[in-house]
């Protein structure tokens, strides 16, 4: 399978001229190197690098030990939010565990009470908001009687697109939807029986542990009591007119040292010799190519199932719905089997007592399938509620799940026109939380007239963060400045990094604890009330709204800036699409901010003639000289979509098609 492929991409670069070369390649003066089959691999390995890394919080969260109080930490970074609405719903009974994890007995000492820092920072970590949102509603919802699927994964947007969208017709299959540049698979699709979808499914599958070396070669280090020998690996890390740099790398039973002394951002202040080896999931041997090659070709259910059980990394919601009226969502990947607080800091790696004693079954793992109440859906958030059996670490996204789960619970009778209102949905349910608290505690006394004004833009606000909402500028400026105000005192005790405090716990806290401690200024010598911190972090607020005002307006889409930059970013200005007249914010189902948002929206009515639409920000074409390089991101912008249709021989002439390209076996 994979040599096919490989075979048909590089009988394409051989026959490639110079002159006619991506102008990428021009630009960097690189000639294309031949496709391997390793490459095609790899492609679900950098995604588990760039969804999973960006929500492991060790590192940090062993510098916030040294600043906060045991009870404390657990209101910061709460493993379960009082707002969460979980993929599975509360109250579902879950099975008794297969596997009950073994706390070591000097967890509390050499563990959860070691307070030595880490200076030791991730370089280039992936956004935290690389999800997504995805959900299926049941015949029982829907106006047509059959389910209808809707998808749209949340990623770094760029041109040349991530996605494309492409049909593949096999004698074996007959799918339809979006793949990546380098995969013979649609990866988010449907065929003629059934629909599926992901989103990232945010679970840390990642540990540090520190590593004791007898000496500076790092040929062994301390492991249950003795010297191990360690394997050595050079890396050689070519660089374009310069001498090769190689770097040596030390495995250990836990993995490669990926921080050591040497590490730039390791300061000698905090120990010389410290050294972190890394535990991860996605170093063992997997097969996630199985997976979307039986999830092209699956007719029910079973194979559903059967396809995803092999899907390892990076952890994913999969959604499904099939012609026979079945919807489903399994959270799949290899998860460790943890006992409670393993993985939130940096582990002793000096024997085997802190390493992982097994993975949950996959049977155990989150899912569900035909609920009664007629819908399921993810969007990062936590998968399951305090009562399932297995620790989970890590805070998790949580208002796009809320706000879907409202929409949802409340629609009947609902169409695809219905879902791509959803999907484009600029409600923020933070703000209709956190607002009143805002309002109520905020001293318009000490406000000046031209503050008042921005006070009443959220005043006359309908929580709508539209292209033209002034409300949602001045609701996000404040809320911003209100938790730096609250946590940046505190935070900058430690000279190390640390984890901000999710927006959803910063609303919780203010709204349980008016008299929160956290909100006195450690730095002045009186107590900061809550009143105090709401009306200086919004006179701070107006400041800068008034320079912004000054500078172009209030509206949010000159805010916020949504734009789909070209992949070398500033170097090719041209060849990009900046501050596009949209709305959004991470927090809201249309996530759109910056640079980032959804990459691909697909809806899928699984009639009996499937009935599918989608878009995505981009265009088919690669070359920006092309008409069709960033032929869709004006629809993607407003909201609309395209029907994807899903050819069969007989309309091969239809008029719609533009071209053809007939290929013969050599």
């Amino acid at each position: 399978m994979f040599n096919a492929y490989t075979n048909g991409v590089n009988a394409y670069i051989e026959k490639l001229a110079p002159k006619n070369y991506p102008l990428e390649y021009k630009v960097l003066n690189i000639e294309p190197e031949k496709w391997t089959n390793i490459r095609t691999a790899l492609l679900l390995k950098m995604m588990a690098k760039m969804l999973s890394s960006g929500t492991e919080a060790d590192l940090e969260g062993t510098n916030a030990k040294n600043i906060f109080m045991p009870d404390e930490l657990k209101a910061i970074y709460p493993q379960v939010n009082d707002s969460l609405v979980p993929m599975i719903p509360k109250g579902t009974v879950f099975e008794k565990p297969a596997i009950v994890p073994i706390k070591p007995a000097n967890a509390d000492s050499l563990y959860f009470n070691n307070q030595k820092l880490v200076a030791a920072k991730q370089a280039y970590k992936p956004n935290i908001n690389n999800g997504s949102n995805n959900w299926v509603v049941g015949g029982s919802k829907t106006q047509s009687g059959s389910p209808i699927l809707c998808n749209d994964p949340h990623l770094e947007l760029s041109l040349p697109s991530i996605w494309y969208e492409m049909q593949l017709n096999t004698p074996t299959c007959n799918v339809y939807g979006a793949t990546l540049p380098g995969s013979p698979f649609v990866i988010i699709g449907f065929n003629d029986s059934c629909a599926w979808g992901v989103t990232n499914a945010q679970r840390d599958v990642k540990d540090y542990y520190e590593i004791k070396f007898k000496d500076a070669s790092k040929k062994e280090y301390w492991f249950n009591n003795q010297w191990q020998a360690s394997k050595l690996r050079i890396e050689e890390i070519k660089v374009k007119g310069g001498v090769s740099v190689f770097d040596t790398i030390a495995y250990t039973i836990f993995g490669p040292v990926m921080f050591d002394a040497s590490y730039n951002g390791m300061a000698t202040n905090v120990s010389e010799n410290r050294n972190l080896a890394i535990r991860w999931v996605a170093h063992d041997p997997s097969d996630e190519a199985s997976t979307f090659y039986n999830l092209n070709r699956a007719k029910n259910y079973d194979d559903y199932l059967n396809a995803i059980k092999s899907f390892q990394c990076p952890g994913q919601n999969f959604i499904f719905a099939s012609k026979t009226g079945d919807i489903a969502l399994w959270q799949q990947a290899k998860f460790p089997a943890r006992w409670t607080g393993q993985g939130l800091y940096i582990m002793p790696g000096q024997d085997s007592s802190f390493m992982w004693q097994g993975f949950i079954p996959q049977s155990e793992n989150p899912h569900i399938k035909n609920p009664e109440r007629g819908f399921i859906e993810s969007a990062n958030q936590r998968p399951v509620d305090s009562t399932y059996p297995y620790f989970i670490p890590g805070q998790y996204l949580i208002p796009r799940g809320r706000a879907i789960e409202h929409y949802l619970t409340t629609m009947n009778s609902i169409t695809t026109k219905d879902m791509m209102e959803l999907q484009n949905n600029y409600y923020n349910i933070t703000a209709e939380n956190i607002v009143p608290t805002l309002l109520k505690y905020v001293n318009e006394i000490e406000l000046g007239e031209n503050e008042k004004k921005y006070l009443d833009n959220i005043k006359r606000w309908n929580f709508m963060a539209n292209a033209d909402s002034k409300g949602q500028t001045v609701y996000n400026v404040w809320w911003k400045n209100l938790q730096q105000f609250i946590w940046d005192d505190d935070l900058k005790k430690s000279k190390n990094n640390v984890a901000y405090p999710t927006s959803e716990t910063t609303m919780e806290l203010l709204i349980k604890d008016t008299a929160l401690i956290f909100i006195d200024d450690i730095n002045t010598p009186q107590k900061e009330t809550i009143i105090q911190a709401v009306t200086t972090s919004f006179k701070t607020a107006a400041t800068m709204l008034a320079k912004y005002e000054a500078n172009g307006g209030l509206e949010w889409s000159k805010i916020n800036k949504g734009s789909v930059y070209h992949l070398l970013k500033t170097n090719m200005p041209g060849f990009s699409r900046p501050n596009l007249t949209v709305g959004g914010n991470d927090d809201i189902i249309n996530a759109i901010h910056d640079s980032h948002g959804p990459s691909w929206r697909m809806i899928v009515s699984l009639t009996q003639k499937t009935e599918a639409y989608g878009v995505y920000p981009g265009g088919q074409s690669g070359n920006p000289g092309s008409k069709y390089y960033d032929s869709f991101i004006n629809d993607w912008a407003e909201g609309e979509y395209f029907p994807l249709w899903m050819m069969n021989k007989a309309e091969a002439t239809d008029k719609k098609v533009m071209a053809t390209i007939n290929f013969k076996k050599r």
